[in-house]
């Protein structure tokens, strides 16, 4: 069991931040917080499907007051369905990736955490084997460390998105064990939320998953990961892990140098050796000194001439959370840079239009500055980028592509 679904490359917080990276459309926001796609809307459908789904919860234990309370006030979310129709997999490089997932500010943020809850964190691992730098990674990979917890109400989430029947028997199951929260007592129905699809509190944990890994760290009757307090989200995320094969003391993995003319067909989580044998192939830590023991994978998603990683078995657990290989080694690198590495050492080669990252930073810091606001200056390009480009263009009499350029970077350095 997974903890959320795989219809994103990337899940939960990250797939938020990875989304919105180079900015966005404005959303046009109601009263309450929410888009008003995201508020309930009337639905003759969908109520008579909540008639007849109220018997089929009933007759599998779910009392009558408890589907009372979660259904007051709950209804359809046409916003839901559309962002589960509208779904693309990201195609951001690994490159794109570590510059949001594993950011300086990002990086910066983690550390401060692991010393605000050290106790915390040193408790659970010793409790589950899992280190509190991998545990702070995913937090901040899914719920940039508490800020996006997700604010749209989980029964009418996944009772719109069971209704709409695309996936209707997965949605159903969510439905039915975040009814089994509410009765346990865990939360309340005003308190259970979460994202569009119903990833919920500090690590976005799906209601099927929260059942079954979800623990009560302090003994206080209640496994709460929604509170501002995140000591049940951390240590349900611990939990989840060592259950999922954590080995204790075994690292996840570690970037490598790879020799010049390395075979590319020795890439893959398909091909695994020992380490001394990855050794006698030419590989070395990028940081210098001798490769670990046990049996890894080489992973170089830039190809060969880019950065690489030896990959173990913890890597593979990471990936229980989301299975992508970019997510797994961005939980990676943002714990290993949390607990005090340094950035890569290896370096990204150019994109398809030329640039390295320090030149697409200046591109967005030279279109800010000409008045075309990009979202920032991170070397990701995303929609509000290209617009930026488009208006710079329109403005200078040139062809509106919204295309970056070498050209382009130029005419912007001349002013």
């Amino acid at each position: 069991m997974q903890v959320k679904r795989r219809f994103l490359v990337m899940g939960g917080a990250a797939a938020v931040l990875l989304a919105g990276c180079g900015g966005g459309a404005p959303v046009s926001v109601a009263a309450g917080g929410l888009p008003p796609g995201l508020l309930p809307q009337p639905n003759a459908g969908y109520d008579a499907w909540v008639a007849a789904f109220r018997d089929r919860a009933q007759a599998r234990g779910i009392d009558a007051a408890t589907l009372d309370t979660a259904f007051r006030g709950a209804g359809f979310l046409p916003g839901v369905v559309e962002r589960d129709r509208s779904q693309t997999e990201f195609t951001r490089t690994l490159e794109d990736y570590f510059a949001i997932a594993a950011s300086e500010q990002k990086v910066a943020q983690g550390r401060a955490e692991l010393r605000r809850n050290a106790g915390l964190l040193g408790e659970i691992e010793a409790r589950y084997g899992v280190p509190s730098e991998v545990v702070t990674a995913v937090w901040g990979m899914e719920s940039n460390y508490g800020t996006r917890r997700g604010d749209i109400p989980v029964v009418s989430a996944a009772s719109t998105l069971a209704y709409d029947g695309r996936r209707g028997a997965f949605f159903e199951s969510q439905l039915m064990a975040a009814l089994r929260i509410l009765q346990r007592g865990d939360t309340t129905a005003s308190r259970l939320t979460g994202s569009w699809a119903g990833a919920m509190g500090h690590t976005q944990f799906i209601p099927t998953t929260y059942q079954e890994y979800a623990v009560d760290f302090r003994g206080d009757g209640r496994r709460d990961i929604w509170s501002e307090d995140p000591t049940d989200g951390l240590a349900s995320t611990a939990n989840y892990l060592s259950r999922s094969g954590w080995r204790r003391g075994e690292p996840w993995g570690l970037e490598v140098r790879l020799p010049d003319g390395f075979d590319a067909g020795l890439t893959g989580r398909g091909t695994r050796r020992a380490g001394a044998d990855w050794a006698a192939l030419g590989v070395r830590p990028a940081g210098g000194g001798s490769l670990p023991g046990g049996s890894g994978s080489i992973l170089a998603p830039s190809g060969t001439g880019g950065p690489a990683f030896l990959v173990f078995r913890n890597f593979n657990v990471i990936l229980r959370y989301n299975n992508a290989e970019k997510y797994g080694l961005g939980v990676g690198h943002l714990s290993d840079r949390i607990a005090g590495a340094g950035p890569l050492r290896g370096s990204f080669p150019p994109d398809r239009y030329g640039f390295t990252i320090d030149d697409r930073k200046e591109l967005q810091s030279l279109l800010t500055r000409a008045g075309f606001d990009t979202g920032g200056a991170d070397g990701v390009f995303g929609s509000k980028t290209e617009a930026a480009i488009q208006g710079y263009q329109a403005r200078s009499g040139l062809p509106v592509t919204g295309t970056p350029s070498r050209d382009l970077l130029l005419r912007l350095r001349r002013g």
